[in-house]
């Protein structure tokens, strides 16, 4: 039976299924878009997931029908935390397993956040994007080198380029999905992933996480600096500009190529 855990703060709710945390992102009102508030309320819960002993996997998800729309705009790139990174998980180095429950959408940073989990379950309804470029701006959390590391580079390609999403079932036959389950359904798809995870020893399944992210993240850093560069890019650009005003005038924008 599912034990919630004392609020420590109204953006994140968790609660204890065995040996497993789930943590819920409760910005509804802001399709849990992600500034600085949730992402100290996301870290927090993340070091709990890490630091306690007791617990073995964890679950992320959404709420209110929705994963994550991503960084809030207004926030204006103010969500970094010292021990998690951008949205408290970003950078941050796990030893234990993390399941992603996707309902509804994840777009721009909610997907980045997809992609820094290890397992996705995704309802059938569920839809993955970066529409960076349709605001003139480009991935800035890992989604430029983590992308095309779970997904085949030409779809990730197609994604990043056009800014349109794909839905649970293009994702799932891709390979960036574990598991499709019907819609409002994610979550106990997730726990059953998580708990047959904490079936086994936590020792073997703890080190074999972290031999395969350190196979995995060689390539980080060259990562980190090529999505810095292009982040330069675009917010030295006029395009830039006029992007990110034209989402907050919730008008199209007119683009220069400047």
């Amino acid at each position: 039976m599912a034990q919630p855990e004392p609020p420590v703060d109204p953006l994140v709710r968790t609660e204890r299924h065995g040996r497993v945390l789930v943590i819920r992102m409760c910005r509804e009102h802001k399709r849990n878009a992600v500034d600085r508030q949730l992402a100290e309320a996301l870290d927090g819960a993340f070091n709990t997931l890490e630091d306690d002993p007791d617990v073995w996997a964890g679950v992320l998800t959404g709420s209110g029908g929705v994963f994550s729309a991503g960084s809030d705009l207004n926030a204006v790139g103010d969500y970094v935390t010292e021990r998690g990174g951008e949205y408290g998980l970003i950078r941050r180095h796990r030893r234990k397993p993390l399941v992603a429950a996707v309902e509804g959408a994840a777009l721009g940073g909610g997907m980045e956040l997809v992609l820094a989990c290890d397992l996705v379950v995704a309802a059938a309804s569920a839809r993955f994007g970066l529409p960076e470029v349709r605001l003139g701006l480009v991935p800035t959390c890992a989604g430029l080198f983590r992308g095309p590391r779970s997904l085949p580079v030409n779809l990730a390609r197609e994604m990043v380029l056009t800014g349109d999403p794909v839905d649970a079932a293009r994702a799932h036959a891709a390979g960036l999905v574990n598991r499709i389950t019907p819609e409002g359904e994610a979550l106990a798809g997730a726990l059953e992933l998580a708990a047959r995870i904490c079936e086994n020893a936590p020792v073997a399944v703890q080190a074999s996480l972290v031999a395969m992210d350190a196979w995995l993240s060689g390539s980080d850093e060259l990562g980190w600096r090529a999505t810095e560069d292009a982040t330069r890019t675009v917010l030295d650009s006029a395009d830039g500009r006029e992007g990110v005003a034209a989402f907050l005038d919730r008008r199209p924008p007119r683009w220069t190529g400047r």
